[in-house]
């Protein structure tokens, strides 16, 4: 889910990955045209014309969610070599705000499922221990190449979470999507979405693992909770 955000001027974090995600692609932080345009302080024409150059010659992927197109690296290797030119440039003298000291960032809701970086490194988990997977599917579209990413519950994880208390055919069965990844507009990264993240999210405060606060959609994480994120997901905050 996308949300307007303050944005410094352009700095490394815009083409770094994150050391904090998991490995590959996943790792690789999105921004639509409008962010980098802020970011670099130029026009939506004149940077996408500059995404059309990037996305032609293979180093941009572009992910299309509702209304809203995310880019990105086509891959980490690109990633790195921008890095390493960006390290370079002269250290901004502002220093972003760390993330874990914004309560809504660190965790909350989205809709009925998890968000943050609580709800992004659940997701990578997931990815990690082969629970989940990604299916990549190609959609053509004027001048660029969309990339749609679906998820699928493997069957080691509809074993898994079938024992957690969670009936995946149950939840297939709802009348919505069962699995999607929705991308996190703190994090940049995916959380998960659909049916099968409402059912987690509900099975984690029915379990005391996280407790909602009044008036805001910040999650509190317990210390039960933090212990079982340990435990089942080898998260530890």
């Amino acid at each position: 889910m996308y949300y307007p955000c303050d944005h410094g001027k352009f700095d490394q974090s815009y083409c770094c990955p994150d050391r904090r995600a998991g490995e590959g692609q996943d790792s690789l932080v999105a921004y639509t045209a409008r962010e980098l345009a802020i970011g670099v302080d130029t026009s939506p024409q004149n940077l996408s014309m500059h995404l059309a150059k990037l996305l032609q010659a293979g180093l941009l992927s572009v992910e299309v969610q509702g209304r809203h197109r995310y880019y990105t690296f086509s891959r980490e290797e690109v990633a790195y070599a921008i890095e390493a030119m960006a390290n370079l440039v002269p250290a901004q003298a502002a220093e972003r705000q760390d993330v874990d000291s914004v309560p809504i960032k660190f965790c909350r809701t989205c809709y009925d499922h998890l968000a943050g970086k609580v709800g992004v490194l659940i997701m990578e988990s997931l990815l990690r221990q082969k629970l989940i997977v990604y299916q990549q599917r190609e959609l053509e579209m004027t001048r660029e190449l969309a990339v749609t990413r679906e998820l699928a519950v493997t069957p080691k994880g509809t074993a898994w979470l079938g024992e957690w208390g969670i009936d995946c055919e149950a939840v297939r069965h709802q009348r919505r999507s069962f699995v999607k990844p929705c991308l996190d507009w703190s994090e940049r990264r995916h959380h998960l979405a659909g049916g099968l993240g409402a059912a987690m999210l509900n099975k984690m405060m029915e379990s005391d693992w996280l407790r909602r606060t009044a008036h805001s959609r910040a999650v509190v994480v317990t210390a039960k909770g933090q212990q079982a994120l340990t435990t089942h997901f080898n998260i530890q905050i």
